[in-house]
């Protein structure tokens, strides 16, 4: 198997293209199904043990809640 380089990027999307991501991904977690999506160029595949959860952030002047799959490579 390659090693894949580290990578940490925060990709915006128009509200309309976000929305179909997550109406993707709800869809193949329905499903029990894998999910691949492209990012910023791209391509990745999730497994299906990936684990799901949801963290929220707070600073003095901002708020973040990110929804996150995570998964052993």
């Amino acid at each position: 198997m390659t090693t894949k380089d580290e990578r940490d990027i925060e990709k915006t999307y128009p509200l309309e293209q976000f929305i179909a991501k997550l109406r993707r991904l709800a869809d193949a977690l329905e499903k029990n199904e894998p999910f691949r999506i492209q990012i910023a160029g791209e391509r990745i595949y999730v497994p299906l043990d990936a684990i799901a959860n949801i963290e929220h952030e707070r600073s003095t002047d901002s708020e973040e809640i990110e929804f996150q799959l995570k998964w052993q490579l």
